[in-house]
């Protein structure tokens, strides 16, 4: 086995949520690229149709399903069609899906609380668990990969509800990796800087925008194919020794925490 082969995705299946746009969408392909299958997954099955298109174009192979992570009965129904699709588990997840919240906390409402929760973590965890538990029912080793945020290592004014969000989705890969290093399944985190996706183009574009990319170390935003090394090095046995970690992809941005 040579050193780039370690990065080959050739026999996986992964299953990535929130694929119809953003993040999600480019990390669908990129998957497709190093040699996965790949379920496309939303909760508007008709917005995949054009990126399952796009990777079956490239030689890939892609299956979209609809999958709203807030619903048990959706995740088994997505995780069923994958198995009946591919005839295999899903061993790559890449839990993409997730929700924003700009609200001061004076105003922060029970129903804001509960959006949020039930999609950057609870749906999270549900969509994690159901990978998991396929995967030990067939004794097959995976890779988890939960994108957290680097607003969950840190702060931000008016992101209380966000940050406590995506700060338990790291804290959680750490003890679902405890949980399923036995089991030969790893679970890590990728945690974004500032991107530039179709939520934050617009802001970035402003005079406030830029003034605050110029005061970051990398002076720009990230852009999606940025993540697309890192999810494969976690994805494949490139890297089979890393679990639990929460990785920061961000330009040195949090380097400043200190």
């Amino acid at each position: 086995m040579n050193d780039l082969s370690l990065f080959s995705l050739d026999g996986s299946v992964a299953l990535v949520t929130g694929a119809s746009s953003g993040i999600g969408h480019e990390v669908a392909i990129g998957l497709a690229q190093a040699g996965a299958k790949v379920v496309a997954a939303a909760r508007r099955e008709d917005r995949l149709v054009s990126l399952v298109e796009k990777i079956d174009q490239q030689g890939g192979e892609a299956l979209a399903v609809a999958l709203d992570v807030t619903q048990r009965d959706s995740i088994t129904n997505a995780f069923d069609k994958a198995e009946e699709k591919f005839g295999q588990p899903v061993n790559v997840v890449v839990n993409n899906a997730g929700v924003g919240m700009a609200k001061s906390i004076l105003n922060v409402e029970q129903e804001d609380i509960d959006h949020v929760m039930n999609t950057n973590f609870t749906g999270v965890f549900y969509v994690a668990q159901e990978g998991a538990r396929r995967l030990v029912a067939a004794q097959a080793a995976g890779s988890i990969i939960n994108i957290a945020s680097i607003l969950g290592m840190g702060g931000k004014k008016a992101h209380t509800i966000y940050c406590a969000s995506k700060a338990a989705v790291v804290n959680m890969t750490r003890s679902m990796a405890l949980d399923l290093q036995s089991k030969n399944i790893r679970v890590n985190a990728i945690a974004p800087g500032w991107f530039d996706t179709e939520i934050t183009h617009d802001y970035f574009q402003t005079e406030d925008g830029q003034n605050f990319l110029q005061q970051t170390p990398a002076g720009r935003p990230g852009e999606v194919q940025d993540l697309i090394g890192p999810i494969i090095m976690l994805a494949s046995d490139a890297g089979a020794f890393v679990n639990g970690v929460t990785l920061p992809v961000d330009g040195a941005h949090t380097a400043t925490w200190i």
